[in-house]
């Protein structure tokens, strides 16, 4: 199969552009001349000005707390009856958990699982799993929806203390409606078969007076480390989620590969399909028109090398799609770095000193708030990650190019 990768030549911003398409704290960046001997940056032609290098590991500033919140606020409502709805192009290969939670901000995850196990939600007339996933066009019978009672807000155990203590040693922002936390590789964010601990479970502790508690509103593999956004309210939970699905949320991921891409920043095009063995479950390279196939699209650019050995590459996903970084990058032949499912390279030795554990960091999310401003956070590398790096000697306040590749 061939590979479609595009090198990006779009047509360059002005600058007024680019500083309307910042956020606000970040205007008053300082300008700076090219890196002596450097070649500029392909995606968007030559920047009149850039990040200032100290700017990425900065906290983001909380949005004032001052600016009055909407009268009434718009709230996903729930269903009282039966109702029947059709499943949207953006919702299409979504599995039924998520489009619940994604059309109904707010349920709990027991509930949507209780609904869905009990039969009372079906699919063109069909029972069906948690897991399964929808197609664009099927009619989703919804049975009526509550929210579960609000758990007595008391003074909190022993281990309910340490994981609040755990999770606001996370904590990268947070402010009356958003919390983003720092999610270290390892953790899971929602629960499986046999997960005791995951971020779900932990955001328990976190009920407010009113019984509230937090909600996630996206979700990153449990080998990745970094930003994850999770609403504090059901007011932020169903603009986040909106959010998302209109693809106002930019992402930015940092990874490591073995090789050099080229071209050295480009487009990765193709459609995904879950593929279910026995052993395992992966998103195959399909065509367009296969059962459960969803196109996605990854841009993506070299930051730094390491000898010709390895590659650190910056990249920017325009879809959502299950594993599509990782799928991704292993189709144009450059897998991730301890990548237990797609690293398909044979007799490739990891050089000494570096671990063996899948080198993927959600390093920023930039996001409108629910009221008004934009969240900007920035996630660190992880231990195993800055380990590669300071062995390999990249330096992590490098210029990331990807800021300027296209947002579709």
């Amino acid at each position: 199969m061939s590979r479609r990768i595009k090198r990006m030549n779009p047509k360059p911003r002005s600058r007024d552009e680019r500083e309307d398409a910042r956020p606000h704290h970040a205007r008053s960046a300082k300008k700076a001349g090219p890196r002596p001997g450097g070649k500029p940056p392909r995606f968007a032609g030559e920047r009149a000005e850039r990040r200032a290098p100290e700017r990425a590991e900065r906290r983001p500033p909380k949005v004032p707390q001052d600016r009055p919140a909407p009268e009434k606020p718009v709230e996903a409502l729930l269903p009282t009856k039966v109702q029947t709805v059709t499943v949207t192009a953006d919702e299409n290969n979504m599995r039924v958990d998520r489009f619940l939670e994604a059309r109904f901000p707010g349920l709990s995850f027991s509930h949507i699982q209780r609904v869905v196990r009990k039969g009372e939600l079906r699919v063109d007339g069909k029972r069906v799993d948690s897991k399964d996933r929808l197609e664009e066009g099927q009619s989703v019978r919804i049975p009526p929806l509550k929210l579960d009672a609000p758990k007595a807000v008391g003074e909190l155990s022993e281990a309910a203390q340490k994981t609040l203590k755990a999770l606001k040693e996370m904590t990268i922002y947070e402010d009356d409606d958003v919390l983003v936390l720092n999610k270290p590789a390892g953790l899971a964010v929602q629960g499986g078969s046999g997960m005791t601990r995951h971020i779900d479970q932990m955001l328990e502790v976190m009920r407010d007076a009113k019984g509230q508690k937090p909600r996630l509103v996206h979700r990153i593999d449990r080998e990745t480390s970094g930003c994850l956004l999770i609403a504090k309210t059901r007011f932020a939970a169903s603009h986040l989620t909106g959010a998302f699905r209109s693809r106002s949320a930019r992402k930015v991921y940092w990874a490591l590969v073995p090789g050099l891409p080229k071209p050295k920043q480009g487009r990765i095009s193709t459609f995904l399909a879950k593929e279910e063995s026995e052993d395992d479950t992966i998103m195959r390279i399909a065509q367009h028109g296969d059962e459960g196939a969803s196109h996605a699209v990854t841009y993506y650019a070299v930051v730094e090398t390491a000898g010709n050995k390895l590659t650190w590459v910056s990249l920017k996903p325009v879809t959502g799609r299950t594993h599509q970084l990782r799928a991704h990058m292993a189709h144009i032949g450059h897998p991730i770095v301890g990548d237990p499912k797609y690293f398909n390279i044979e007799n490739w030795q990891l050089p000494g000193g570096l671990q063996n554990r899948l080198h993927l960091l959600a390093r920023r999310i930039v996001i409108p708030h629910p009221r008004g401003g934009v969240i900007d956070a920035t996630a660190p590398l992880p231990p195993h990650m800055q380990q590669s790096w300071n062995l390999l000697g990249l330096d992590a306040t490098r210029f990331d190019p990807i800021e300027n590749a296209p947002e579709e």
